[in-house]
């Protein structure tokens, strides 16, 4: 029982870290690996352990649908010659939703990449850890840079209708790089759409909606690599798994607000100097040790 209250409050402190670090550009997956390598669950199967990271993305993305539904709904009403209501479809999101498709295109190679890079970090344990680390420092470091040098250019794209779906591809390209834990998915498709000259809100809003299909995608994979290896979950597993989406669902809404208010009038260093001092402290971890 006290080993099942312990679990119950590792899953929670997960879920807030989901609904945090997903939205924030700060690594959700360097996040939970960290929080994992110092209290993981006990009692769970590893295959559980890990689909548990990847399934609780889906009440995170569940909060930005709810959020950000008039923006993706592709269906609206208006009058037609005769002034009575018909359904119709909203040119605008169609057109946001065929550039979020080709931005898809390269997550299925970063898919790819997640799974072999993984499969490394089963066979030197080491690399993790040092990977998230330098991933950490090494974007916290770009985006301090990129910052900067946009305070010398305005935005050439302020919204989602001067986004070209060239542009969108190369947004969609930076996601090879969140193959690498630590990178975070957010914080890389951000950085690609600042290089590109998209305003921060925009950037922001159409990682969100990016994360739809491509989190989605990575999940449902997650979940049935894991019924086709272990079979079914455990009555405790299930439990664990709902309290997780539940807390991931809330936070993520109070993240995405948040994000979405703070960069109207902030940019992202702040995120860029968390990420170079969090990266410096778990090398200090991984090092120190080894004097002792």
């Amino acid at each position: 029982m006290f080993m099942e209250f312990i679990n119950v409050l590792k899953v929670i402190f997960l879920g807030i870290i989901e609904g945090v670090t997903e939205w924030l550009p700060i690594s959700s997956t360097g996040h939970m690996k960290l929080f994992n390598a110092f209290w993981s669950m006990e009692n769970v199967s590893e295959g559980f352990a890990e689909m548990f990271e990847y399934v609780i993305q889906l009440a995170a993305i569940f909060a930005v649908i709810i959020l950000f539904w008039k923006t993706i709904f592709p269906l609206g009403r208006e009058k037609n010659e005769v002034g009575e209501m018909k359904t119709v479809w909203k040119k605008d999101v169609l057109s946001l939703w065929g550039k979020v498709a080709v931005a898809c295109v390269p997550a299925l190679l970063a898919l790819v990449l997640d799974i072999l890079f993984g499969k490394l970090c089963e066979k030197h344990e080491l690399i993790e850890p040092l990977a998230i680390a330098c991933t950490l420092i090494l974007y916290g470091v770009l985006f301090i840079v990129i910052e900067n040098f946009n305070k010398k250019r305005d935005p050439k794209i302020t919204e989602f209708s001067t986004l070209s779906y060239k542009y969108a591809f190369f947004i969609g390209c930076f996601q090879l790089l969140a193959a690498i834990p630590g990178t975070s998915r957010s914080g890389i498709t951000i950085i690609g759409a600042l290089l590109l000259g998209v305003d921060r809100t925009t950037a922001s809003k159409f990682t969100f909606i990016l994360a739809i299909p491509t989190m989605v995608g990575a999940s449902a994979y997650k979940l049935l690599q894991f019924f086709v290896n272990e079979g079914t979950m455990t009555g405790a597993e299930v439990g664990y798994l709902l309290i997780g989406c539940v807390v991931a669902f809330a936070v993520s809404m109070l993240a995405v607000k948040f994000l979405m208010n703070f960069v109207k009038k902030h940019d992202f260093k702040v995120f860029g100097w968390y990420r170079i001092v969090l990266g410096v402290a778990v090398i200090g971890a991984l090092i120190i040790p080894t004097f002792f």
